[in-house]
């Protein structure tokens, strides 16, 4: 039992140590050293863009990647700040401040815990895919608008949060538009899409802030040319080791911030369990959900107490790890190892990158984010498809996450609760009774396909679950009747299962019977139906002799109720 518990919460660390060597080591140093390059700008622009300091960003890249690759459930995995959460850690800051933002951040963490200790890792995947989509366009619009401000270098002293609101402000102040800002920005965009023709293993990101950087520094000094901000009139990054500091967590502030929390902890669940399988699809293993929870829920538990802001699997960086040649998990700790050198080394080199350059890689990076494709594809399918994704997008973009997700599930639920009523139907047949539409026993031993139904007897077949709406479709069709019978037989041969709901409409069904003098006999109940059925009053309602196990007993028993002397 404990080897088993042992096997289902193995970190891949330790599965991929097993059979490790040299050449596995130098395809991992390779891999690594190229994804903590590519993982730098990224970190920083997802840093100040989630209204911290860019060294913030660097900090979580470090910490949370190295704590992702070391216990997650993946091989390849490559954990850090993400775009998603851009949006919700702005809000956060903005209302609570950053020691709201490490307590939010923590319970997170501990929420992602529970849920790999509890093994819902593999529930998490049956989040409908129109509310993925939707809430990723969501995300991805809300991102391109942050980036408005800095790509055109606007001259706004507070930009509001409110997205309407925002746009507002924007369209009053477009005449404040600075040209090298704008000129900067938009070219960093061209390159980052036209680099990959040219350059194979490098990201168009890097090579866009490479030469932008390189650029801006050279115009402004030898060019005289003024306006273009850069990380440096903003910032001051601090090229030193990360300090911990206590969080000052209590009851009343994890009261207020539960709703934020709730919301990192699904989309951290969301994406790095989204970005797992899509490596899974590319190298063939397969990933251990569970432990990777685990190791996203640690990540943000622990990355707060040294300034770092909520972390989870990036789709960008596991796939650079992946075509780079990563194997196993120690990538990824080399790549945390890479950022670390990267900031204690290199760490004032970045106070020279342009900000319009860095708005220009969201910008990008909101564009492979929005889906638009599947967005499209699923607009264009049934209307309650339509409906839960326009749902999630707009209330994404007008409030935030937590409600669209919650509204996006409520819909979802309802449509699928529509469907299943749907999907059961309910026929009815009298006089005769053609057995061979689905036999309950060999059909062989039948000398004829066709039964006789006494007459006062009705038969109705459900065919389908027992939910809540099947009582009203059958009230709908006895009306249609004309004289009442003296027994109604419900075969429930292909009812595969009952809810609580179902047993419930079943006993009003028989109260309503008794009224009208009517006899219930049911026919074909399966096994799992059947200890349902015995554990609610519709055996005692009806008379236990009354539940048959095919058609043919249940027509002799209806028989019997008929015609008592016969009988006897």
């Amino acid at each position: 039992m404990r080897a088993d518990i042992f096997k289902d919460f193995q970190p891949a660390l330790l599965t991929s140590l097993k059979n490790y060597n040299r050449e596995k080591f130098m395809a991992d140093l390779m891999a690594g050293i190229i994804v903590g390059i590519v993982a730098l700008p990224l970190a920083i622009a997802f840093g100040i863009s989630s209204g911290v300091t860019p060294e913030k960003g660097i900090i979580t890249a470090i910490i949370a990647g190295f704590i992702i690759s070391f216990l997650g459930g993946s091989s390849v995995q490559i954990g850090g700040p993400t775009g998603a959460f851009i949006v919700i850690v702005y809000g956060i800051v903005e209302k609570f401040g950053l020691q709201g933002l490490a307590i939010a951040t923590v319970m997170a963490g501990i929420m992602l815990l529970l849920m790999g200790v509890m093994k819902l890792g593999s529930v998490i995947k049956f989040i409908p895919h129109p509310i993925v989509v939707g809430f990723t366009s969501g995300i991805a619009l809300t991102i391109f608008s942050t980036q408005i401000k800095d790509l055109f270098g606007l001259s706004i002293e507070h930009v509001p949060s409110d997205f309407i609101a925002k746009w507002g402000v924007y369209f009053e102040h477009f005449h404040t538009i600075d040209i090298w800002s704008t000129i900067i920005g938009l070219v960093s965009v061209v390159i980052i899409f036209l680099s990959p023709k040219i350059f194979k293993k490098i990201p168009g990101s890097l090579v866009a802030i490479i030469l932008m950087t390189l650029i801006v520094y050279l115009m402004r000094h030898y060019a005289g040319v003024e306006g273009i901000d850069t990380i440096g009139d903003r910032y001051k990054i601090s090229a030193t080791l990360p300090k911990m500091a206590p969080i000052g967590i209590t009851l009343e502030s994890m009261r207020t911030l539960f709703p934020s929390a709730f919301a990192i902890a699904m989309l951290g669940a969301i994406e790095s369990l989204l970005s797992a399988t899509v490596a899974d699809g590319v190298t063939g293993e397969r990933h251990n959900s569970n432990m990777e929870l685990i190791a996203q829920g640690a990540a943000n538990i622990i990355t707060p107490f040294f300034g770092g802001i909520p972390a989870t699997g990036a789709i960008a960086r596991t796939m650079t790890n992946i075509n780079n040649g990563g194997k196993t998990p120690i990538a990824g700790i080399i790549h945390a190892v890479v950022l670390l050198l990267i900031l204690l080394f290199l760490g004032d080199l970045t106070k020279h990158i342009p900000m319009a350059c860095l708005a220009g890689v969201l910008v990008v990076v909101a564009y492979n984010m929005s889906e638009w494709r599947s967005f499209i594809s699923l607009s264009k399918q049934s209307r309650e498809t339509f409906i839960v994704l326009m749902a999630t997008f707009l209330l994404t973009v007008i409030f935030d996450l937590t409600i669209a997700i919650a509204i996006g599930l409520l819909l979802s639920v309802f449509i699928f609760m529509k469907r299943m009523n749907e999907s059961t139907t309910i026929s009815q047949d009298s006089g005769k009774l053609d057995v061979l539409k689905g036999v309950e026993y060999d059909a062989d031993n039948l000398k004829n396909s066709l039964l006789h139904i006494p007459k006062g007897v009705e038969v109705y077949e459900i065919e389908g679950p027992f939910f809540f709406g099947v009582a009203n479709k059958f009230d709908d069709l006895t009306r249609e009747m004309g004289d009442k019978p003296k027994v109604r037989i419900i075969r429930m041969r292909k009812v595969p299962f009952m809810d609580s709901t179902g047993i419930n409409n079943l006993e009003m069904l028989c109260r309503r019977a008794q009224k009208e003098r009517i006899q219930i006999v049911l026919s074909g109940v399966n096994e799992s139906v059947s200890k349902r059925l015995y554990k609610s009053h519709v055996p005692d309602m009806i008379g236990k002799e009354n539940i048959c196990n095919d058609i043919h007993h249940a027509l002799e028993r209806a028989d019997e109720l008929i015609n008592p002397a016969e009988a006897h």
